[in-house]
């Protein structure tokens, strides 16, 4: 049963919001708005209460936490027809998950500021499993009396918490360095894969063996497994290569902006791209691999390269 009388509208029960809404449920009460229906069915049996409309999830609700893909998604659960806005109280806070960039975050803060609602822009990073655990990192930029009513629940779902600055788009400009280093390690493992396959040696052994040593990350720990199944019917989907497609082009973006060179994260944002190419948006990230390595390497005649 919640422990807090709150009503947390959660906008976005995806990957990551279906996890946090879960875990928020077990203390707070949750109001969801989730538009592809077996998500919705999902909700509702882990103690949400699902409603059609983002406003329908607002109406009662005493803060909104919006876990949507990108800033367009963003805007139309707050400012779209039936959107949140439209019935949440005024001067509730508006905590912003998703990956969005500085510049989209201080633009969405200024407009809802207009509206009468402060945004705490909380970025996340540590995927589904670690949401449902309430072990996320949340880099959070905001200040005063939007920070103190969104606390309780910013701690409720991280194990590590740190208010960057005051200002929304202080959490982005850190989630933008948190993924410039995810999307290039993940990127760095496909390779280690990839030329694992093409030296004939195992995969499977060689993430085990590396993984552990000063060569390991996080990625590759978690990436290595995952990739090996892109070959036997494909990961489950936790992290859309799309989003990595659109979180490097953030990345790259504020790194001009900002006149600093970033050749790794340049060189990753191409994988993702030609991956997105080749049919693989949807795929989970660490599809990525079969661009590198297919599953069907052909064998060098080396007859035909000796004479050739």
């Amino acid at each position: 049963m919640p422990e807090n009388s709150a009503t947390v509208a959660v906008i976005g029960l995806g990957a990551m919001g279906l996890p946090m809404a879960t875990r928020l449920a077990t203390r707070f009460r949750v109001a969801g708005f989730e538009p592809y229906e077996p998500r919705r069915a999902t909700a509702g049996e882990s103690g949400i209460e699902v409603h059609p409309t983002p406003a329908e999830a607002g109406r009662h609700a005493d803060l909104a936490l919006l876990a949507v893909r990108d800033d367009a998604q963003a805007r139309t659960a707050l400012f779209g027809p039936d959107g949140v806005l439209e019935t949440l109280p005024a001067g509730s806070p508006v905590i912003l998950t998703s990956t969005i960039g500085p510049e989209a975050a201080r633009d969405l803060a200024e407009k809802l500021d207009a509206a009468g609602y402060p945004l705490v822009d909380a970025p996340i990073s540590g995927g589904p499993v670690r949401a449902g655990q309430g072990d996320l990192l949340i880099v959070v930029g905001a200040a005063g009396a939007a920070l103190d009513a969104t606390r309780p629940v910013l701690e409720h779902l991280s194990s590590t918490l740190t208010i960057v600055g005051p200002r929304p788009g202080d959490g982005q400009a850190l989630k933008t360095i948190n993924q410039l280093l995810a999307g290039v390690h993940i990127a760095a493992a496909a390779e280690a894969v990839a030329l694992s396959r093409g030296l004939g040696l195992d995969p499977a052994v060689m993430i085990a063996a590396l993984s552990q040593g000063a060569a390991g990350s996080f990625m590759f720990a978690d990436r290595g497994p995952r990739m090996l199944e892109a070959y036997t019917g494909g990961a489950e989907v936790k992290s859309r290569v799309d989003i990595f497609v659109k979180d490097m082009g953030i990345v790259t973006s504020v790194g001009r902006a900002a006149h600093v060179p970033l050749p790794l994260a340049a060189a990753a944002q191409q994988l993702y791209l030609i991956a997105e190419a080749a049919g693989l948006g949807t795929r989970d990230d660490s599809s990525v691999v079969t661009v590198l390595s297919p599953d069907t390497t052909p064998s060098l005649d080396t007859t035909e390269a000796a004479t050739s």
